[in-house]
């Protein structure tokens, strides 16, 4: 059996996570679980799984859920904070950590988890995006995987089955090629991107997602901060990484090898493919998802990307050229131009604008350890909140269209 804390219990990860579980309670024990504000869902989970912890944001939600979980006679212990995050990843009964917290707030637990040499399923991408070589430095002292949940870099993963080390170079291996859905903008014309509203940009055909990744998945900037993980995780150079449309979200990933030989991981869109994959790594187990029907798809179809509608995607290679903060930065930059664009302040079209503007004001620094990056992070993000404030006449004068219009 193994024993597990899952970070980030009540987003959409930590939910399939548990559905595995639930599904084979002999292989797997929940010893802790978290979330931010969301007790009524923690609170449900912790009745199921009975954990021996559980971790929210504050001292006023730890005192709810307690007080909750006491009433029905349950001896979960209630923590609160950072540093409850940091010591649920790295207690001693714990053999692996699922590190789905979205956002900075996932890097230090993660840390802790791998300087603690615990296996860790990795479905936090700021990890990689905001702090990539300190991430895979420590995992290499620590003689631990990363387990990649990730659709395609699971995919990835599982096509170089045995032939990859972390973050070190596989002479066998030609290049990658990551795949994109295009987002739900993506039969819209250029001159409709700039009118495109939060609601439309939500709507995506193939995956249910959040407001923000569903907004990335339509700037194609999600599949930049993909090849930016890849980059990392796999030790590859630029050149190797390459993104094509796969409007139907079948096959996940290629691998093409040097000797000519192409493989590629297919599966219906469903994130308990990948999760289950990682928990039983190397083996194989059980899950609900549907089995794939190539006959009833019919075509599966792959397009070469129009850079000029998706520019976000470039600025991810640009980042990695400038190398050190430049990632972080350019994480920061996006999450609030994102946020932005959400709240009718920015068009659809000015996320990328605002991304190049700081990435291009802010000087990335060698990412020598983590207080550096969480400095450059914090920088891009009040430069781009000043960036906004500073030209919101300009932006609102290009016709922004908001939500609720």
């Amino acid at each position: 059996m193994k024993f597990l804390t899952i970070l980030g219990a009540t987003g959409s990860i930590g939910i399939n996570t548990l559905e595995i579980i639930r599904e084979h309670p002999t292989r797997f024990k929940v010893i802790a679980l978290t979330a931010h504000d969301n007790i009524d869902l923690l609170f449900k989970q912790c009745l199921e799984f009975k954990p021996t912890y559980a971790v929210v944001s504050n001292k006023i939600l730890s005192g709810s859920l307690q007080r909750r979980l006491r009433a029905e006679s349950l001896k979960t212990e209630v923590l609160f904070g950072r540093d409850a995050l940091e010591r649920v990843s790295s207690l001693p009964e714990v053999d692996m950590v699922m590190a789905a917290i979205v956002g900075a707030a996932g890097l230090l637990p993660t840390l802790a988890a791998i300087k603690a040499k615990k296996q860790v399923l990795l479905a936090n991408k700021e990890a990689l995006i905001m702090a990539g070589p300190l991430f895979i430095k420590e995992a290499q002292q620590a003689n631990i995987r990363l387990l990649p949940v990730d659709s395609e870099h699971n995919a990835i993963f599982q096509c170089m089955h045995g032939q990859v080390t972390l973050g070190s170079h596989c002479k066998n291996l030609k290049k990658i090629i990551l795949t994109a859905s295009g987002g739900a903008l993506r039969d819209k014309s250029l001159k409709e991107l700039s009118h495109a509203t939060p609601q439309q940009a939500c709507q995506h055909p193939n995956w249910c997602m959040g407001p923000k990744i569903s907004v990335d998945s339509a700037t194609l900037m999600n599949k930049g901060f993909e090849v930016i993980e890849a980059y990392f995780l796999f030790g590859l150079m630029l050149d190797q990484i390459e993104v094509v449309l796969h409007p139907q979200s079948i096959v996940h990933s290629f691998v093409e090898y040097r000797d000519g030989s192409v493989l590629a991981q297919l599966a219906n869109p469903d994130m308990r493919i990948p999760i289950s994959y990682v928990l039983a790594f190397p083996e194989r187990i059980h899950n609900s998802v549907d089995s794939l029907d190539l006959l009833k798809i019919g075509r599966l179809d792959f397009l070469a990307l129009d850079h000029e509608r998706y520019p976000c995607l470039n600025l991810a290679y640009q980042a990695l050229r400038i190398g050190g903060t430049a990632t972080t930065i350019l994480n920061a930059a996006n999450e609030i131009a994102v946020q932005a664009f959400l709240d009718g302040k920015i068009s659809f079209t000015d996320i990328t604008r605002l991304n190049q503007d700081v990435l291009e004001k802010i000087h990335s620094r060698p990412m020598t350890d983590i207080h550096i990056i969480f400095e450059d992070d914090n920088l891009a993000r009040e430069i781009a909140k000043e960036m906004i404030l500073k030209h919101y006449s300009a932006f609102r004068n290009k016709n922004v269209v908001t939500q609720e219009d």
